[in-house]
């Protein structure tokens, strides 16, 4: 009996457009599928960004100037008690109402509730004030001052949780990146050309980009390409971009806000007082001399009441604009309050500031501000001037505010440096 022999079988082949197919299909649904999981966690970008942006920063900015009504509710407050006059009282006490019936005061719970109680205190404590009086009154002014600090520290925390959020947010999108990265990797081989130059090379140069990206350097500028995809992430960096520069700028404009005087741009009196604290610890630390002064707008009352505040606040502007061009970069000036400027001269003798002083006086006397209808103003101020070696600051002020007095007295339009009792 012959056996026949069993054919052999032929090796199984892949027809190479099922291959390229298949290839395609699963590289194409890997693609699909990063894209989106990226694409969520770039959409939560910038909707975090969004809620920073549209919610957060006015909130923060909403805190602020709560905080900033509560201390100036507490300044009002001690004027009252120390007034010199009725008049002064009754100014005193309509600006604690003023800032008491704030819609944003009125808003916060916390805020109305304290400040009406001020108000009420205000309103019934008589004039002189007692010390039982004053005791109440610093029981009053502490709880301002903390409530103030709360507001602050509550927009510090709530800017720090959505920073933190769009941290991690941006790290997992980084993280998903890679990932896609490499899986993209596993299919180098069989679209090597195509892949190269159209995948690899742009993911590649979103990564450079992403590692790089600074708000403050120039916009990411790529190439036009023929994958969509890729082309709504490159946008979405460049929309990103933006918005880390928004943010920037926001954040710079907060600093601005809780170190400078908003009419004026000069430094406001809490920023002031601890750069005076350290250019005197400084100059104690090296036994170098430094004067502080503070110098007063004469008859500023008047061209407010003759003319309108907005007259005043251009005598305000146009007087800072004279000190920032007239001033050495060394010196520090800030907007005490009012028409009032205090001043600290480092490396500066009181006779070296006296010079300074009226160099600025005549200054202003040669060139007066000008209101929009041309007309010239004749303004002039007094200051007082006082050696602040080896001495507190506050104590320090405290003389030169005597020195403002004695120019006031002596007829105004005047440098008058106030000196150290004998023996100190």
């Amino acid at each position: 009996m012959t056996t026949l022999a069993k054919p052999v079988d032929a090796h199984r082949t892949w027809r190479a457009g099922r291959v390229l197919l298949a290839l395609t299909s699963v590289f194409a649904a890997i693609a699909v599928c990063g894209v989106v999981w990226l694409a969520v966690d770039l959409y939560a970008v910038g909707v975090a960004a969004g809620r920073l942006q549209d919610e957060t920063v006015p909130w923060i900015i909403e805190r602020q100037r709560l905080g900033r009504n509560l201390e100036q509710l507490r300044l009002e407050g001690q004027r009252v008690l120390t007034a010199s006059s009725p008049a002064s009282r009754q100014d005193a006490l309509f600006l604690v109402h003023v800032l008491s019936a704030q819609p944003g005061m009125a808003d916060d719970p916390r805020t109305a509730s304290l400040a009406a109680e001020v108000e009420r205190f205000l309103q019934q404590v008589g004039a002189p004030a007692t010390p039982a009086d004053m005791q109440v009154w610093e029981a009053l002014s502490s709880r301002l001052r903390l409530m103030a600090d709360d507001l602050s520290v509550e927009g510090g925390k709530r800017m720090g949780r959505e920073l933190g959020r769009m941290s991690g947010e941006m790290v997992q999108a980084s993280y998903k990146l890679l990932f896609n990265l490499a899986l993209m990797a596993g299919f180098m081989t069989a679209f090597l050309l195509v892949v190269q130059r159209y995948l690899i090379r742009p993911l590649q140069r979103i990564r450079r980009v992403l590692s790089a990206l600074d708000p403050r350097g120039p916009v990411p500028a790529f190439p036009p390409g023929p994958m969509a995809e890729i082309r709504a992430v490159e946008d979405a960096i460049v929309r990103f971009h933006a918005t880390l520069l928004e943010n920037d700028e926001v954040r710079r404009r907060l600093e601005r806000l809780a170190t400078t005087d908003g009419l004026t741009g000069l430094f406001n009196r809490h920023h002031f007082m601890a750069l005076a604290a350290d250019e005197m610890a400084r100059a104690a630390r090296y036994g170098r001399p430094i004067t502080v002064g503070i110098a007063d707008l004469d008859h500023f009352k008047q061209v407010n009441d003759t003319l309108g505040h907005a007259a005043g606040d251009h005598v305000l502007k146009t007087f800072a604009a004279l000190l920032g061009d007239t001033l050495r970069q060394t010196d520090r000036v800030c907007r005490y309050g009012g028409e009032e400027f205090a001043f600290v001269f480092p490396e500066t003798t009181p006779e070296e500031a006296q010079l300074l002083g009226e160099r600025l006086r005549v200054r202003l006397l040669e060139s007066p501000p000008v209101l929009p209808d041309g007309r010239h103003l004749a303004v002039t101020f007094s200051l007082g001037l006082a050696d602040a070696s080896g001495c507190g600051l506050e104590e320090s002020l405290a003389r030169a505010d005597l020195g403002l007095y004695e120019a006031k007295r002596a007829g105004r339009n005047r440098t008058v440096v106030t000196r150290r009792p004998d023996g100190l």
